[in-house]
């Protein structure tokens, strides 16, 4: 496995590549990898999107989880940029319950691509397992203008 560390507003993050797909983005102070030809267009997505010049992610991605994790996940890229669903309205479109899109939203192993920061609470913003927590998705959705 391949991995990539990178600076972000929202803190340093590490892009892990395996077997030419992106398999997660996490949080870490850890300087790693020299890089690959698609870590570097996933490091150059995010500074894009970060820079407020990128909408939309093309990258291939493979997310382990369970069948139903990664029916969340896919529902989750559904949500264009700029907006926001609730947990129960991705549980109604999954035939599933809210907590159970929760509990897979706190998994998702590649937040920001997969944009679990888009999914809130009926009463408010929810949580965030992402570093900084509910800091980190208010400044992910008031980048995008969702807030």
């Amino acid at each position: 496995m391949a991995s990539l560390s990178i600076s972000s507003p929202i803190g340093n993050l590490v892009i892990d590549e395996d077997n030419g797909v992106i398999g997660a983005i996490r949080w870490a102070d850890e300087k790693t990898g020299t890089g690959s030809p698609l870590l570097n267009e996933a490091a150059r997505q995010l500074e894009a999107y970060f820079a407020g010049k990128l909408s939309d992610f093309d990258l291939p991605l493979r997310p382990a989880g369970s069948d139903f994790e990664r029916s969340v996940w896919d529902q989750m890229q559904k949500i264009p940029y700029g907006e926001t669903r609730s947990y129960g309205e991705l549980a109604g479109a999954l035939g599933s319950a809210p907590r159970a899109v929760g509990g897979a939203c706190g998994k998702n192993p590649i937040p920001i691509v997969i944009p679990c920061h888009r999914v809130l609470a009926k009463a408010g913003l929810g949580g965030y397992s992402g570093s900084g927590g509910l800091k980190t998705k208010q400044a992910l959705l008031t980048l995008e203008g969702a807030l």
